[in-house]
């Protein structure tokens, strides 16, 4: 027999399949849980669930797959992992007919588009549990790109799946990409606004929040910069992988302008009289930065009065994006940024219509 049990908010059902043991997550309601075990307790009687001999509950290969990333990816690909995982978890509460992996199928795949396209989500595309909870940066669905990412996340973790011998084919290999119309151009700041935002940063993250602007790093790669990156001689930092922590886009050098060059001195002679850590942009006791970097730049912009303000990315952006209107190259800007594709800084062509326009005014055939 079965049963049927509450967690926190949620209730579970809990069961037996041909001597295998299965949880799965149902929703909020004990009712719906009742009658999903109900259904679950006659398909198994029924033989009719059809899964191969190394089939896996749903819930317990995601489990599998997650301590596998925490083992071979870096923390924040985990955490995007466990984003993606998450979401797909909460669309299969309402089919509580899906219990193993062998059971998902093209059709799941393609409701899901459905289902994140009707979903409360926040600006960085995560959902929203209720709307209770709802800001004024809330909206209803999420792009097409984001969608189009978490099949892509739920092809490689299916594909592994395939690999571990748990599934023969993957869902999603017949299910469409979203034709992307949805996406905004990137946020980028103005000089102005540039000098009006860091005129509003706190003395301590002031340091942080140039660094940004002058060379277009990601988070992570700042959070983890150390001294010994830091080429004084060459005027260069290096982005390099390390024994905590890996590059996005593997490594490479950016160049240190004069205004940046001035901070890191100063900031080296602070650091070898103070704390002595290891870390560029340390938290005060050396570690490493723990300082909620997006949600301190929401709240300088609104101090600063800057509008849609609302990512670290679009300080990365700015930094590209006065690159090109100054008139560096795209194969040079992808270089600084670390783009593994010319298509993703492409993004930012339309900056530089003047430039590309003396591109080709340098060739003439002809009268």
């Amino acid at each position: 027999m079965g049963r049927v049990y509450k967690r926190g908010g949620t209730w579970y059902i809990d069961y037996s399949v041909k001597g295998r043991r299965v949880r799965k997550r149902v929703g909020s309601s004990k009712k719906i849980a009742q009658l999903a075990l109900q259904d679950a307790e006659v398909k198994a009687a029924r033989g009719e669930y059809g899964f191969d001999q190394k089939d896996i509950a749903v819930d317990a290969f995601f489990e599998k797959f997650l301590e596998y990333s925490r083992a071979n990816h870096s923390k924040a690909t985990t955490q995007r992992y466990r984003a993606v995982v998450d979401n797909f978890s909460r669309f299969l509460e309402d089919h509580p007919d899906v219990t193993f992996l062998s059971q998902i199928k093209p059709e799941h795949i393609d409701l899901y588009k459905v289902y994140r396209k009707d979903a409360l989500v926040n600006p960085n595309g995560k959902p929203v549990k209720s709307e209770e909870k709802a800001t004024e940066f809330t909206r209803k669905g999420a792009r097409a790109k984001t969608i189009n990412f978490e099949i892509d996340t739920l092809r490689t973790i299916f594909n592994l799946a395939i690999k571990w011998d748990y599934l023969k084919e993957n869902p999603t290999q017949k299910v469409t990409r979203l034709k992307v119309s949805d996406s905004k151009p990137p946020r980028f700041l103005t000089k102005e606004e540039c000098q009006r935002f860091l005129d509003h940063c706190p003395e301590t993250l002031r340091p942080v929040y140039f660094t940004f602007l002058n060379t277009g790093m990601r988070k992570a790669e700042l959070e983890n910069l150390e001294w010994a990156d830091i080429d004084f001689d060459r005027r260069r930092m290096k982005i390099r992988r390390k024994p905590f922590w890996k590059p996005k886009s593997g490594e490479r050098e950016i160049p240190i302008n004069q205004p940046l060059f001035n901070l890191l001195t100063q900031l080296k002679k602070a650091n070898d009289k103070g704390v002595k850590s290891n870390f560029v942009f340390p938290h005060t006791d050396g570690s490493k930065l723990k300082t909620k970097l997006r949600r301190m730049l929401i709240r300088i912009a609104k101090e600063a009065g800057i509008k849609n303000l609302t990512t670290l990315h679009a300080l990365r952006h700015t930094f590209a994006s006065q690159l090109i209107m100054k008139g560096v190259d795209l194969p040079t800007v992808q270089k600084l940024l670390g783009h593994s594709d010319i298509q993703t800084t492409m993004i930012y062509s339309h900056l530089a219509p003047d430039h590309l326009a003396d591109a080709v005014n340098k060739i003439e055939f002809g009268d």
